[in-house]
């Protein structure tokens, strides 16, 4: 054994006492592993694939704590393959090259294959994932990315269509509480029923995150036993995670929850966008877009109130803007609903793109310069404001889109006034 080796083995030793609770308690077996059942119970693909020892390409996507890197070091026991690992935030495109290298000469002169584990995938930039993409294709190297973040965002597609992607879901309060527990049976300490579910409530199916507050728990009960009060004060400052992805889902749920007219989940979406740091331009750009397509002519005001908003979020700016757009929020959440207008936008440009462009009937034509009277231009066309009524029938469309109906109101709010109107005037003749 060389010094090298010495090292990392006292190291690891070292660290097995000494090192954070989190890595401490990393389980070694599948058996061991907290939570994804769907993936890791008896008989479920990863676990036989695991077992047999033919697992391909992958991607494990999950939140944090949740055991993406615990699956890659258990995968590296029991495999037969050489295993390398490299963290994409130090790695570059020289390290993947040196691994490949190294890959090739094991395949060629022993026969044996390599898995590269590969950190935090989604930093790898387009060029970083592509030095990959040749050894992955060809089988010299079997990879494990580990990521946080949406890999249809942040993943090649080559690259992703080459693996397997496998959803790590948050752990559930149960798992939590199986992980604490065998944490405080690990250090021979005991806590408090009500402090190990608190632990495990705040942690947000995190499993390292519930570790880690069990361990400060753990120092300020001294030698004691953990209560209530330590686990407490153990979480005084918590910082939200707020991913990629979380950042699509967030806005998702915070539009459905206000095109679904619920004013008080629309607020929750909004606090916690805004606690996580979300730009509050673009929460402020979404309403202003929400205001027309969901709510429309039902309340023409919505509009009014959310570029109001969008404009408060630039002249007050946060914190107080967040008023602002609070009352954007419920104003929008409690109005009447209407997509009308955005169909018959939509309507419309399916004829535009679908249809021939017809001519601008010669009535309609611009009449204002020389010589446009004797083209026909503006001939035979009829003033609205000339007729009692406000409007008159003629055409306003080319001959081919004639008839085409593409905004038709609705019963809701304000619309339902347009709506009357019409129907008492008579929809004008196209």
């Amino acid at each position: 054994m060389g010094d090298d080796d010495l090292f990392t083995e006292g190291l690891r030793a070292k660290l097995a006492t000494t090192g954070p609770l989190a890595d401490r308690m990393r389980p070694r077996t599948l058996d061991e592993i907290a939570g994804q059942r769907h993936l890791l119970a008896p008989g479920k693909p990863l676990r036989t694939l695991i077992e047999a020892d033919r697992l391909s390409s992958v991607i494990f996507w999950g939140p944090p704590g949740t055991g993406k890197t615990t699956l890659a070091r258990v995968i590296a026991n029991t495999t037969a393959k050489a295993f390398e690992s490299l963290s994409a935030v130090t790695a570059g495109v020289k390290d993947v090259r040196e691994v490949t290298e190294r890959a090739r000469r094991r395949l060629a002169e022993h026969g044996q294959g390599t898995i590269l584990f590969l950190d935090e995938v989604h930093r790898f930039n387009k060029a970083q994932q592509d030095a990959l993409l040749p050894s992955v294709e060809e089988g010299v190297l079997t990879l494990i990315g580990a990521t946080t973040e949406n890999p249809y965002f942040e993943v090649n597609a080559p690259l992703l269509s080459r693996s397997t992607l496998f959803r790590l879901e948050p752990l559930t309060e149960d798992d939590l509480r199986q992980v604490l527990e065998r944490a405080l049976t690990h250090e021979g300490r005991t806590a408090d029923d009500e402090a190990v579910t608190f632990l495990a409530d705040r942690a947000g199916g995190d499993a390292r995150s519930a570790l880690t507050a069990v361990e400060v728990s753990l120092a300020l009960a001294g030698e004691g036993n953990v209560s209530l009060t330590h686990a407490e004060n153990a979480l005084s400052t918590r910082a939200l995670r707020y991913g990629a992805d979380d950042h699509y889902d967030v806005v998702s749920a915070f539009i459905k929850s206000i095109r679904g007219s619920d004013a008080d989940a629309g607020l929750y979406w909004l606090a916690r966008m805004l606690a996580a740091g979300e730009d509050a331009r673009f929460i402020a750009r979404r309403l202003v877009v929400l205001a027309s397509e969901d709510v429309g002519m039902a309340d023409p005001m919505g509009l009014v109130v959310a570029d109001a908003a969008a404009r408060a979020v630039e002249f007050v700016g946060l914190p107080e803007a967040a008023l602002n757009l609070a009352q954007a929020v419920v104003h929008l959440a409690t109005a009447p609903k209407s997509n009308r207008s955005a169909l018959g936008l939509w309507r419309a440009q399916a004829d535009v793109r679908d249809l021939p462009a017809g001519e601008v009937p010669a009535h309609l034509r611009d009449a204002h310069y020389r010589s446009a009277a004797s083209l026909g231009h503006g001939v035979g066309y009829a003033y609205p404001h000339d007729d009692p009524r406000g409007w008159v029938p003629q055409a306003y469309r080319p001959e081919r889109v004639e008839g085409r109906v593409y905004y038709e109101p609705s019963e809701h709010g304000h619309e339902a006034e347009v709506a009357d109107r019409r129907r008492r005037q008579g929809t004008p003749p196209e």
